[in-house]
C-alpha cells in the first residue's frame, strides 16, 4: 500500500477495517448484554406473578379458615336438625362418617380421613350474606389447586364436593408433591423439599386441655372437630423455566388460618 502523500486527509482501507472491526465487536458486545438483560427481565416478571398469584391464593385460605365453624351449632338452644345447612357442625368439614362420628386425622395419629387431610380440606361456614352454610373445599389435583364452593346438605361431604362439578382452578403450578416425583426440583431447592420429600399443603393443631398440639399427637381430640388452626404451605413454580439455566424458579409461601368460632 502507497503512503499517504504529505497533507492529503482521509482514512486508510486498512483504518476503515480496523474501526469497523472494533465497531461490530462493540455492537456483539452490547446486543448480548441486552439479551441477558431481557431473559432476566423475563425470569424476574414470572417469579413475581407467580408470588402475587400466591399471595392472593394465600390470603383466600387464611379468610375461609378464620370464618370457619360460623354459625355453630351451639348457638341454637334446640339445634335446626331438620335443616342442617343453617349451621355448622365444626370447622371443618370431613369424610367419612360425617356428623355422627369424626375421623382421626393423620397418617402418623392412626389418620383415618379421606380430608382433611395433607392435600384436601373442606371448611364449613356462612359465605358472606348467604343465609346457608357452604363447604369450601380446597383439593390439591397434581399441580393444580382447585377450590369449590357447594352449600351444605344432608350426606358424605366429600362425595358432595367431589362431584358437584363446582371446581375452578384456584392456583397453578403448585409444586408441593414435586419432591417425590421430581428428584432434579428436590436437588435444586433441598430447603423446601427436606429429604426429597413432598410438603403437605396443609397441616393442624388441635385444641386439647393441655393446650394446641398437631393433631396426630392430640390424642382423643386427634379429630376435625377440635382444629383451631390450619397452617398452610405453597410451593409454586414459574410458568417457564429460567431462560438462561433452563431450571424453574420457586417461591414458598407461609400461613396460618385460626378459626374464630371453637367447638370446645
Amino acid at each position: 500500500m502507497k503512503p499517504r502523500p504529505a497533507g492529503q486527509k482521509g482514512f486508510t482501507l486498512l483504518e476503515m477495517l480496523v474501526a469497523m472491526g472494533i465497531f461490530l465487536i462493540i455492537c456483539g458486545v452490547m446486543f448480548e448484554l441486552l439479551s441477558v438483560a431481557q431473559k432476566r427481565y423475563s425470569s424476574e416478571t414470572q417469579l413475581t406473578a407467580a408470588y402475587q398469584d400466591s399471595r392472593l391464593a394465600m390470603d383466600q385460605i387464611v379468610r375461609d379458615v378464620n370464618i370457619s365453624g360460623y354459625p355453630s351449632y351451639l348457638m341454637y338452644s334446640v339445634v335446626p336438625t331438620t335443616h342442617p345447612s343453617r349451621y355448622a357442625n365444626g370447622p371443618l368439614a370431613w369424610s367419612p362418617n360425617y356428623p355422627t362420628s369424626p375421623c382421626m386425622i393423620g397418617t402418623g395419629g392412626g389418620g383415618t380421613c379421606a380430608t382433611p387431610g395433607d392435600y384436601d380440606l373442606i371448611v364449613e361456614t356462612r359465605v358472606s350474606t348467604d343465609t346457608y352454610v357452604s363447604w369450601i373445599w380446597y383439593h390439591l389435583d397434581g399441580t393444580t389447586l382447585t377450590r369449590a364452593v357447594v352449600r351444605k346438605i344432608t350426606g358424605d361431604p366429600y362425595d358432595t364436593v367431589s362431584t358437584s362439578g363446582a371446581q375452578v382452578v384456584f392456583l397453578s403450578n403448585v409444586m408441593n408433591v414435586a419432591g417425590s416425583s421430581n428428584t432434579q426440583i428436590a436437588g435444586q431447592f433441598p430447603g423446601m423439599f427436606p429429604g426429597g420429600q413432598p410438603v403437605p399443603v396443609f397441616q393442624y393443631s388441635c385444641y386439647t386441655p393441655g393446650g394446641a398440639l398437631p393433631c396426630p399427637r392430640a390424642g382423643a381430640y386427634n379429630s376435625p372437630q377440635y382444629v383451631t388452626d390450619v397452617d398452610v404451605t405453597l410451593i409454586v413454580a414459574t410458568p417457564q423455566g429460567d431462560l438462561q439455566t433452563q431450571g424453574l424458579k420457586l417461591v414458598e409461601l407461609n400461613g396460618r388460618g385460626h378459626g374464630a368460632n371453637p367447638l370446645f
